[in-house]
């Protein structure tokens, strides 16, 4: 029995744990009341390590899984357009650069053509440029080629503006526009 010596409120009874009996609890938090009894929180620094995302900007790195060549394909049109309206317009300018020559077409397309292989060319070129730099350097992925379609619109308007410089009529009816 529990000594007599100590006063009725200060006697403890030990209970023995029972076996898949949980004691109810209470909430461990009540807004406005306050946890009393309870530990407070420490304030010393968290030791334990936050776990880390591995980087794959390293060029030793495992490279990543390869692609089928329907994949590239479906990213290389993706931004088309913009390289079809420069092309568009770089052909409505040769053809009046070509017409305006009254002459044999043959050097006009074929001074076409090498201007379309050139927008090909540098197409192939940004695409290049786009992998080593945004894919391999800062690890950004790629979902559409429209940076590089809007290079060759631009090399194509180029090459239609220049074709418009060297036709003597737009020339004329330019500098009469603008009061030259």
């Amino acid at each position: 029995m529990a000594d007599q010596t100590q006063p009725w409120a200060e006697r403890t009874v030990e209970v023995p744990p029972q076996p898949g009996v949980v004691p109810p609890q209470r909430d461990a938090f009540q807004r406005g009341v306050a946890a009393v009894g309870q530990p407070r929180p420490s304030r010393t620094p968290r030791t334990e390590q936050f776990p880390t995302v591995e980087q794959h900007g390293d060029w030793a790195a495992e490279p990543a899984p390869r692609r089928p060549m329907s994949w590239h394909l479906a990213q290389a049109r993706k931004g088309g357009e913009l390289s079809a309206a420069g092309a568009l317009f770089a052909f409505v300018c040769w053809g009046i650069w070509a017409i305006s020559g009254r002459g044999n077409l043959i050097a006009p397309l074929l001074t076409f053509v090498l201007s379309l292989l050139t927008a090909l060319g540098l197409f192939a070129l940004a695409r290049l440029l786009g992998r080593l730099i945004l894919e391999r350097q800062f690890g950004r992925v790629r979902r559409s080629a429209k940076g590089a379609h809007l290079v060759t619109a631009l090399f194509l308007v180029g090459v239609g503006v220049a074709y418009l410089q060297q036709t003597e009529w737009v020339v004329s009816a330019w500098n009469w526009v603008t009061g030259n």
